[in-house]
């Protein structure tokens, strides 16, 4: 009986979020405009859930659920094409047969594309444009949102190439980042104790410095907004969105914060995000497994790229460190480290839609930046590597100059002593190569 309620729990929740999505989180149909909201808070896109398990199970939960569907689809869709499956055969003749070029439309395998649609087939059924039904399998929806944000294309081309009108086209991107961000932000919810505790075990395998949970920096993407979605206070032509990102040492996202104004420091949307004030209440980062170095209790902690301070939590490099040091050595491990961050964010831009200005609302570039980062976890999960670029997210020379500014002005002796204490272990470890 309580497993029972429990499942009835679950699924209460779930369809709850589905018609009432929470505030915290990206709503493609809000009317809020951004240059009303205070910056420090604009859009929150994706912040830390940490019961993401219980979130997984009762959204899995809720997908099991047999339920009919909304529109009626000709006998002929839910035959077998005898190629590729009946799936794919519904996608149409937009879809090349050629596993590389599916690849290229889609950043997937063909068996992960089944996979991703019978996941999210109840959820991009359920909801039509109001008195205009698209009588569109879920296979087409979902090809057009993953065509769109895979290569970038505009709405008059997938318009031609799946045989929809654009109109129909913009319903089924804006659709799909939606129902991602919505219904499936616990992929990227940052982990709980036990889950950190196997981050910063493979973290130490690759680097040897222990109780390294994550490695931070933030990432830019350009908009061009339109004519109608313009903002005399922001001026003509191109601005660009901050998204603030946290990965694993196999670059998988930890957390996202998306939204910010790029022309904000790396250290100001860390200041204004809920990752910052939930480690510093105590909430996450909390664990009370430390690690002796050097006699010096090492809590967990992040390691930062860019222009941030020092900070007991947070590790930066040593500016211009002598050669041959142990500042040196440290800097030579946090290089190390922060590969995975690089690798996350080339993936990222891989996806079309981000390696160009996007056109069109401000919240709607933000969903489209949470929607990748979800789909991008989504295919680790898979180990599928489709989307992986082999070019790197490259830093700005001027924010990581900008560090060297804010050695002057740290307050935390305690983390001087932390990130001493990391030096010696990482010049011990460069002595043992």
């Amino acid at each position: 009986m309580a497993a029972l309620i429990s499942s009835l729990i679950s699924q209460i929740l779930i369809i709850i979020s589905l018609f009432f999505p929470p505030s915290n989180s990206v709503a493609i149909t809000t009317n809020l405009n951004p240059s009303s909201i205070p910056q420090e808070s604009i859009f929150p896109f994706l912040h830390h859930f940490l019961s993401t398990a219980d979130i997984a199970a009762a959204a899995l939960s809720f997908l099991s659920l047999s339920r009919k569907r909304k529109r009626a689809l000709s006998d002929d869709s839910d035959r077998d094409d005898g190629r590729n499956g009946s799936r794919l055969g519904r996608v149409g003749s937009a879809v090349s047969r050629n596993p590389d070029s599916f690849k290229h439309l889609f950043k997937m395998k063909t068996s992960t594309f089944e996979w991703l649609c019978g996941l999210l087939e109840p959820l991009l059924d359920c909801r039509d444009p109001v008195d205009s039904p698209l009588n569109l399998p879920a296979e087409t929806r979902l090809g057009i949102g993953l065509f769109r944000l895979a290569t970038g294309a505009d709405h008059r081309e997938i318009s031609a190439r799946f045989g929809v009108s654009e109109a129909d086209s913009k319903f089924c991107v804006k659709q799909l980042c939606r129902v991602l961000c919505t219904n499936y932000r616990f992929w990227v919810g940052f982990p709980g104790h036990t889950e950190l505790d196997s981050v910063s075990s493979q973290f130490e395998t690759l680097t040897g410095l222990p109780n390294c949970c994550g490695v931070v920096s933030c990432i830019r993407f350009d908009i061009e907004r339109d004519n109608d979605d313009s903002n005399p206070n922001h001026g003509d032509g191109r601005e660009s969105i901050a998204a603030q990102i946290v990965v694993d040492s196999s670059s998988r996202i930890l957390s996202i914060v998306a939204g910010f104004r790029g022309g904000k420091s790396d250290l100001e949307i860390l200041k204004s995000s809920n990752l910052c004030k939930d480690i510093e209440n105590g909430k996450i980062l909390n664990s009370e497994r430390v690690v002796r170095v050097n006699d010096v209790d090492v809590p967990q902690y992040l390691v930062g790229i860019g222009e941030y301070a020092l900070l007991p939590w947070l590790l930066v490099p040593f500016v211009d460190p002598k050669p041959g040091s142990v500042e040196e050595d440290l800097n030579n491990v946090h290089c190390l480290m922060r590969d995975s961050w690089f690798k996350a964010m080339g993936s990222l831009r891989n996806w079309g839609v981000l390696d160009r200005p996007m056109k069109g609302e401000y919240k709607a570039a933000v969903a489209c930046v949470g929607a990748c980062s979800i789909l991008h976890n989504m295919l680790i999960m898979r180990e599928d590597y489709s989307a992986f670029c082999e070019e790197e997210e490259e830093l700005d020379d001027d924010r990581s100059q900008n560090v060297a500014s804010l050695e002057g002005n740290l307050i935390e002796e305690k983390a001087f002593v932390l990130r001493n204490a990391l030096a010696t272990r990482a010049r011990k470890l460069d002595r043992k190569k």
